[in-house]
Parts: C-alpha cells; structure tokens; sequence
C-alpha cells in the first residue's frame, strides 16, 4: 500500500517539477494562474525531456546557419512569395471555418489568418493543388513536419502565449514584409525580430512569446515546425512517436472535405461549454474562477489520488 501510494504521489510530484522547470524558463513569465491551466504546464514534463537532450543551445532565437538543409527555402524566397501572394489576393488565406484550429484559435479573433500546406504528416490536397511549386520544395527537407502561408494584419496584435510542444522549432520566412519593418515584429523572451523580405528566422516557441503589425500594410510569412535535433535515440523516438501523433490529431482543413484531426473535432464541441464559461465571467468574475478552479482540483484529485 505504501508503495502504490508513494508511485502515485511521484506523477504529480514530476509535474510539479517540470511545470516549474517550464515557468521559470527565460525571462518572460505568465501570471501564476495563467500558468497553472496553461497547456504548457499539462505538457511540461514531455517538453522537458525535449529540452534536457535537445542538441540546439536552450535560447529564444536559434542560428538558422545550424539547419543547413533549409537553405533552398530562402534562395528561392521569391517562387515561394509568388504563390503565397497568389493564395492572398484569391482568398485562401483565412480564418478557419467554425471551431477547427485549436492550435490557433485566439489569433483569428485579430485577423491573423493561415493556408496550411502541411501538418505533421501528408501535404493538403489544396496545397498540393495551388502551391505546388512550394509543396515540392517543402517535401525535400525531412526536417519540416509542418508549414503554412501566415499573414498579420495592419494593426494587429497576437497575444502572448507558448506554444504547447517542445519536439519542434519555429522558422518563418519573411516573403511580404511592410516597409516599415521595425513596427512589424516578433517579441521571444523579450527579444524583438523584425522580418525582412527573404530572410529566415528560427524560434523557440516554448518560449513566450507574441507579434505585432503596427503598420498599414499586411505582413506574410511562410511559417514551419522543424524537428528539434536531439541527441538521444530514446528521445527522438518519444518526440516522433508520442509529440508527433498528439500534434498531429490538431490537423485542419484549408477547404471544405479534408480531413480534421480528432482534436479538433473535439475542439468543437468542447468550445460551446467554453463559450458557457465567457457568458458566467462576465457575468461574474469570482463565481467564473471559482468554478474553474474547482473543475481543475477535480481533475487533478481524479488523476493522482
């Protein structure tokens, strides 16, 4: 009985410690509260694994020159551009259509829109379709588990956040920057980068971080997942095998009839309790976080006792 005890008093104990790990990671913190129902708490101790045999330096901007098969992306910038231009003045760049994109579904609420070519697994018919150029270019570098056309609006913010999933790194080609690039940026840390038009860009998404447009003009990316290098075996295979399947099930569609991934299929129904729990915190700010900290002890006291 003591030992059935002290195995489950280890789990949340590993949590505890790699939330923390995760919290106090870089200069730049959420609140307290927002961290505790944060995903990145949920998922931190995958995601520490992922830092302790990650064999790129454990900083907010990570060298690009380190990915060397990433190159063909940058010389041919401009082909890339032509197509990502042509998917913006046709309107295929957008919003997803209803409750669909849970990895991005505050960003719409600011006008950020997306055209996925890949997600963590086979290129979109529609991309292979409009952009075949770029999908081929893509499909010659392993490293890139996903990617997208992204643009920024004039006047936009993205809010601050980290992304869930360590198993990966975050490139992003400038391919229409406004003119004024200082006042289109990218905030990691609390360090800024502006794109330029044909120069890339290596992130850290784990870190927290948020962009802005405070430009008239409309900013597009080509935006990617790299696979993080790792130097353990055993971690790459819980990175592929694990990270890569669950990333995957948050799959969406660019058109009507492809395919959605089980969480967002789940995302969608899930959403309208979510949309219950606005109406209650307008309403009333104590009872709303009352009874959302009351949900999260039931669960943690269900999972680990």
């Amino acid at each position: 009985m003591s030992s059935f005890l002290s195995y489950k008093l280890l789990i949340p104990l590993v949590f505890l410690a790699s939330g923390l790990y995760v919290h106090f990671r870089g200069q730049v913190r959420h609140r307290i509260g927002r961290q505790l129902s944060d995903h990145s708490t949920f998922l931190a101790p995958l995601n520490v694994l992922m830092y302790w045999f990650s064999s790129v330096p454990s900083k907010p901007y990570i060298d690009v020159k380190q990915f060397p098969e990433l190159q063909v992306l940058e010389q041919n910038w401009q082909t890339i551009r032509d197509e990502g231009l042509a998917l913006f003045d046709e309107g295929h760049i957008k919003a997803a259509a209803g409750y669909t994109d849970i990895g991005f579904n505050s960003f719409f609420r600011t006008g950020w829109k997306r055209f996925y070519l890949n997600w963590y697994g086979d290129f979109l018919p529609s991309a292979k379709g409009l952009c075949p150029k770029t999908t081929d270019l893509l499909a010659g570098i392993p490293s890139v588990r996903a990617a997208m056309f992204a643009i920024l609006p004039p006047g936009s913010t993205l809010v601050r956040h980290r992304d869930p999933f360590a198993g990966s790194l975050r490139y992003h080609l400038g391919l229409r920057v406004p003119q004024d690039a200082p006042s289109c940026r990218i905030f990691v840390d609390g360090q800024s980068y502006y794109w330029k038009d044909g120069e890339a860009v290596m992130f850290d998404e784990t870190y927290i971080h948020y962009a802005e447009n405070l430009t008239d003009e409309t900013r597009l990316i080509l935006f990617c997942d790299i696979e993080r290098p790792l130097n353990n075996p055993i971690a790459r295979w819980i990175n592929r095998e694990i990270g890569w399947r669950m990333i995957k099930a948050a799959a969406t569609q660019n058109e009507e009839g492809e395919p959605i991934g089980g969480l967002n299929k789940a995302f969608a129904q899930v959403y309208k309790i979510r949309v219950l729990g606005k109406r209650l915190k307008a309403w009333n700010k104590p009872s709303y976080y009352l009874v959302k900290w009351a949900i999260f002890g039931g669960l943690f006291y269900w999972l680990f006792f």
